[in-house]
């Protein structure tokens, strides 16, 4: 053999060597990891019981108030409770452990003294470092009184030896599913706002969760291998909102009624304060089976057709160009009229003939309507277009919460337009608005032509400090010139005094505003008796405090004449605004105090004065007779003394029967009495000698 073959032979001798090494290794690594056991336990599962990993413990959330204070959204905290049996010090273990033991039983109820006694003595054996003590969360009272406990007190010169609280947060509204949609909710998985004021101010509410490192033990078990300031999280900022709960209730109340009347398909009201936009009501219905639930923000993103209740815009545009007069005649004759194919119609069946242009808009007549815009903006298209801007109708309110949707406003440079668009937008057509950007509309007419953004949240602290304060926003100039905003609120007010909506006048305040009766687009057509009906308006007319709007959509019923919006969605208007009137004190006039003739404060005609004197003292009455004895009260409301001279007849009339048989048996009296009350009248005439009379009997007439 040459020494090239020993060496390959060698080489070979190794290769194989280091190949059953190999095998060997890997062999060990996996009895190692699947097989061997160290106490009963398999090495991969200690492995897994010591994982150091980043955690993070979140932050209480921030809570959501509503106007009054009142809480519409809060985190109630509880806490799973573990122990490190062994940071406490063995005479101290050995003394405390069964009194440990005995309190978890009485607080779990679900073992024995002893049985928690033992599980924390094995841990700490088998020197375990974490122990869950029990599954079950405790509340945050719960909390306060463990805090009390051996190993979880703590005192300013020892910490709590071993007891760890960890705290998780749930979401939870006092008032159950109120205001579900604007409030919102959270994703279970992350805690992050989904939708409404949950998501609109995520950043704020949530707070700064705190990140750190936990030991991963078994069960996924998990404990903080420090409790540095970095655990610490910093919690969330709170909203006050400009929710009412009393309106919201009522808004509510108003609308689930009228959803189930006319078994429609959804609706929705706000409620807003005409001269700041805050919204005191947002309330939205969806039917969902054989209930009505929150599952939509109608109000802030349902666009639809807005119907008649647009007519309001146009009426403003042409009276903006002074190109109508509001007392000028229209010849609407049968209600029926076509233009360049377009066919329009009145909802009355028989039309109104010839009415002036104000009657127009009371009766909301599509076809009056074409005709006054025929004679102007069928041929300045886009000066009737810039109109609609000017009302910022065109454009999102901003209201500071997301999911608003952007209005569609068609005008001529647009995809789409066609020689008719501007009829059928001139009555509310060919158009997406959301209730809210039309109620900001009718809020500005309240408002002598002042736009004002609608506003939702009004404060954001952080305790007591104040870290934002929206105030009202105006935009600079107003929609309107003074003498168009006047004469849009006498027309308003004219639908409900002599228009679609006279059935819902009150007489105890007054009620400005607008019917609107959209068809339905169903596969693209519109449908008849598929209708989406809404009232806009504001109260007390005379001096508006609250704008509103209602919409009932697709309500159902045999005849389609009770199903337009003076028979549908105005009576909901009337039934909060009646509600809200009767709640807001502010909006009553100050009732005169009527003259009337002095009398005695205590109701009494006359008496004995030490009595008088315990019922002034005991109801806090401030007009105690000035004399002792018997008093009776004079024409100006005061007392003054009754003289009682020994033998003679006392007078006790406008005395109580007490007092009265009292007087009359102590100077040897029989009394009969005669009705019921105080003393009106005496039989015997009152100072006469008691022994000159012969008749020891006296009458006395009550009354």
């Amino acid at each position: 053999m040459n020494i090239k073959q020993d060496i390959i032979q060698r080489a070979n001798h190794v290769f194989y060597i280091v190949i059953v090494l190999a095998m060997s290794v890997v062999f060990r690594l996996v009895y190692v990891q699947y097989f061997q056991t160290f106490k009963g336990k398999f090495w991969r599962d200690r492995v897994a019981a010591t994982l150091i990993q980043r955690d993070t413990i979140r932050a209480m959330r921030g809570n959501i108030y509503a106007t009054d204070g009142s809480l519409l959204a809060t985190s109630l905290p509880s806490y799973v409770v573990g122990l490190d049996p062994t940071m406490a010090k063995p005479d101290y273990f050995e003394k405390k452990k069964d009194s440990l033991g005995l309190l978890l039983s009485r607080i779990y109820g679900d073992r024995s003294a002893r049985d928690y006694t033992d599980l924390v003595s094995d841990a700490r054996a088998r020197k375990r470092r974490y122990v869950l003590l029990n599954r079950r969360r405790v509340t945050f009272q719960e909390r306060q009184y463990m805090l009390k406990w051996p190993f979880f007190r703590s005192t300013p010169k020892v910490a709590a030896r071993g007891g760890v609280l960890r705290p998780y947060y749930d979401r939870y509204h006092p008032f159950g599913r109120m205001a579900e949609r604007t409030i919102g909710n959270l994703d279970a998985r992350t805690g992050r706002g989904l939708m409404g004021l949950e998501a609109s101010f995520q950043p704020a509410l949530a707070g700064k969760n705190a990140v750190g490192l936990v030991e991963v033990l078994s069960g996924g078990v998990r404990k903080p291998v420090d409790d540095g300031p970095e655990m610490k999280p910093e919690p969330g900022m709170d909203l006050y909102t400009t929710i009412d709960v009393n309106y919201q209730d009522m808004a509510e109340t108003a609308l689930h009624s009228a959803l189930e009347k006319y078994n429609a398909a959804k609706g929705s009201v706000i409620v807003m304060e005409v001269a700041t936009g805050e919204i005191r009501a947002m309330a939205n219905l969806t039917k969902q089976g054989n209930r009505y639930v929150e599952n939509f923000n109608h109000a802030l993103a349902g666009r639809t057709d807005p119907g008649s209740t647009f007519k309001l815009a146009t009426m403003m545009a042409l009276m903006e160009e002074k190109a109508i007069s509001l007392n000028q005649l229209v010849a609407t004759g049968n209600g029926s009229a076509r233009y360049n194919g377009l066919n329009i119609h009145d909802a009355s069946r028989h039309g109104k003939g010839t009415i002036t242009a104000r009657e127009v808009f009371e009766k909301s007549s599509n076809v009056g309507t074409h005709l006054l815009m025929k004679s102007y903006f069928y041929s300045r298209a886009d000066r009737y277009c810039e109109y609609l801007r000017r009302f910022h109708l065109d454009k999102p309110t901003g209201i500071h919460m997301k999911g608003e949707a952007n209005p569609i406003v068609r005008n001529p440079d647009m995809k789409g337009w066609s020689k008719v668009s501007l009829t059928s937008m001139s009555y509310g057509y060919e158009m997406q608005i959301t209730p809210l950007q039309m109620l900001a509309f009718y809020n500005a007419v309240a408002n002598g032509g002042k736009w004002v953004r609608p506003m939702i949240v009004k404060q954001v602290k952080l305790a007591d400090e104040v870290i934002e304060d929206n105030a009202p926003y105006v935009l600079p100039e107003p929609i309107c010139s003074p003498q168009t905003a006047r004469k849009a609120q006498e027309l308003l007010r004219g639908v409900v005094e002599h228009g679609t909506a006279k059935h819902i006048n009150n007489p105890n305040y007054a009620i400005a505003g607008k019917t609107g009766t959209a068809q339905k687009i169903i596969n693209g057509r519109y449908q008849v008796g598929k209708y989406y009906t809404s009232f806009i308006g504001y109260f007390p007319a005379d001096k508006p405090k609250y704008s509103m709007i209602t919409v009932v959509d697709t309500p159902q019923g045999d005849n389609i004449d009770l199903l337009y919006a003076g028979a549908v969605a105005a009576p909901v208007f009337k039934e909060v605004a009646d509600r809200i009137v009767a709640y807001d004190i502010r909006m009553h006039a100050p009732i005169r105090a009527k003259a009337s003739q002095p009398r005695s404060t205590t109701g009494l005609l006359a008496g004995y004065a030490d009595d008088l004197h315990t019922i002034d003292g005991t109801l806090n009455i401030k007009n105690e007779p000035a004399t002792e004895g018997w008093v009776e009260v004079t024409k100006n409301g005061r007392w003054k003394s009754r003289p009682t001279r020994p033998g003679q007849v006392p007078d006790v009339r406008g005395l109580t029967l007490r007092d009265a048989v009292y007087l009359l048996e102590n100077r040897g009296f029989r009394v009969v009495i005669e009705g019921h009350g105080k003393v009106k009248e005496q039989s015997i005439t009152p100072g006469a000698g008691a022994d000159e009379v012969s008749s020891k009997v006296i009458t006395l007439k009550m009354g």
